[in-house]
């Protein structure tokens, strides 16, 4: 036994170094395939599947989650049977590559010589990456070729909650006609295609899903509805006409303006809260309460006034002075030399909430409360403030203070319609002059 040994040995020697050649056979094809899909080469792909020798490549499984080792020719391939010992491994298909790059020529020939259209190593199939990348063509063949327009990524998603850009829209028509659920919702949150729509502000995709049936006022595992959640997304100044728009369209579908959330915060108090002067304007016509408390007991008045130093270029006047109009309650008296250090760089939401009271008692407080930078830039205003701590409020403004008090909620509504020149009615709606008198 001990001669044999040696020869046992060397034949294992043999044999290792057999399998090295060959892996790096192997490697050389595997690495030739992988650049030709990232640059979507479809003659080179095409030479490399039709040889029958490495046809095994169209359903290679590659593990990317260490791009350097790629370059150093030091990477796992499932087919080659190497090991990583990578902890968090990112693995993808020749399907989903080119689907995702929008190579439609290299995707048509994968799928011509059989690819296997459902794999999901990473959690995700390519019709996933197709739709999150908007590649329409590519999405459109995979879902020629059987490709399952209700596949459940590792996340939870269906391709239709990963349309979520503009751009993504003809994604979406494909899926639809092929058969995806409208009502399909992700496993985490329960939210519906509709939702993740009205989330980013998707009109188009909006108008597509409610033609196709889609639930209005579904809600989620936090209680919003597709309305609450395009109310409660933070936006951008030029974002906000695409958020009304899409508020418009969910509640000419007949979308429930009253529906709370979890915390009892309704749509108005995540538009005023966001600060869209436009949306606020349209709950309130549909009959949103002005008045509702949230569990922390903030009403919309309060929401708006916390962002009113964040938002100044939303005009936050416009929602204060819409508030104020349909009846909301007013900040404790007490409490105005917070807001005027709060929102001292919006005098006219000042000017606006100060115009409800009928008698203001100016102290030095208020003074000390706006800070110097305000003040000089506003002085004319502010000092139309401070002089009131020796005078009253004139006679024309107790004048509109008492009618809107004999209107209550009932402001907007009824002057309008007074047979008034239009200044006045402006005038009695709270409309900003530039000063407080």
């Amino acid at each position: 036994m001990a001669y044999l040994a040696p020869k046992i040995k060397w034949k294992k020697q043999k044999q290792y170094r057999e399998d090295v050649i060959a892996t790096a056979k192997a490697t050389g094809c595997v690495l030739q395939f992988w650049n030709c899909l990232l640059v979507g080469d479809a003659l080179t792909i095409l030479s490399i599947v039709d040889d029958e020798e490495h046809s095994y490549l169209i359903d290679a499984i590659y593990d990317t989650s260490n791009l350097e080792e790629w370059k150093n020719f030091r990477f796992n391939y499932r087919g080659l049977r190497l090991w990583s010992l990578t902890y968090e491994q990112e693995l993808t298909t020749p399907l989903h590559i080119t689907a995702g790059r929008g190579f439609a020529d290299c995707l048509s020939l994968l799928l011509q010589r059989g690819a296997n259209v459902d794999l999901a190593p990473g959690g995700n199939t390519a019709l996933h990456e197709a739709c999150e990348s908007c590649q329409a063509e590519c999405a459109k063949l995979l879902l020629i070729y059987g490709a399952n327009p209700n596949a459940v990524s590792e996340d939870g998603l269906m391709p239709l909650h990963v349309c979520t850009s503009p751009q993504s829209l003809e994604c979406a028509k494909y899926l639809l006609q092929y058969g995806a659920t409208i009502n399909g919702c992700t496993l985490d949150e329960d939210d519906s295609p509709l939702h993740i729509a009205a989330r980013n502000g998707l009109g188009e995709h909006i108008e597509l899903y409610l033609r196709h049936g889609a639930s209005v006022d579904k809600q989620n595992n936090e209680g919003l509805t597709p309305l609450n959640a395009a109310c409660a997304r933070p936006q951008e100044m030029k974002d906000l006409g695409s958020y009304s728009k899409v508020c418009q369209m969910l509640l000419d579908a007949g979308a429930d303006v009253h529906t709370k959330d979890q915390d009892r915060h309704t749509p108005l108090h995540m538009a005023c809260k966001n600060v869209n002067p436009d949306v606020v304007d349209l709950l309130l016509a549909k009959g949103a309460c002005v008045n509702n408390m949230g569990y922390g007991g903030d009403a919309p008045m309060h929401n708006i006034l916390k962002v009113v130093c964040y938002k100044v270029s939303h005009h936050p006047e416009r929602i204060v002075r819409a508030l104020l109009n349909y009846g909301s309650i007013r900040v404790w008296p007490g409490a105005l030399p917070v807001v005027l250090k709060h929102c001292s760089e919006s005098p006219h939401t000042i000017e606006v909430l100060l115009n409800a009271y009928s008698h203001l008692k100016v102290t030095d407080a208020w003074v000390e409360s706006v800070p110097e930078d305000a003040y000089k830039e506003h002085k004319d205003f502010y000092d139309s403030i401070f002089s009131l701590a020796k005078t009253p409020r004139s006679l024309q403004h107790l004048a509109r203070c008492k009618l809107r008090s004999y209107l209550e909620g009932r402001v907007y509504k009824v002057v309008p319609k007074l047979d008034l020149p239009n200044f006045i009615k402006d005038y009695l709606l709270l409309e900003c002059r530039g000063y407080v008198h």
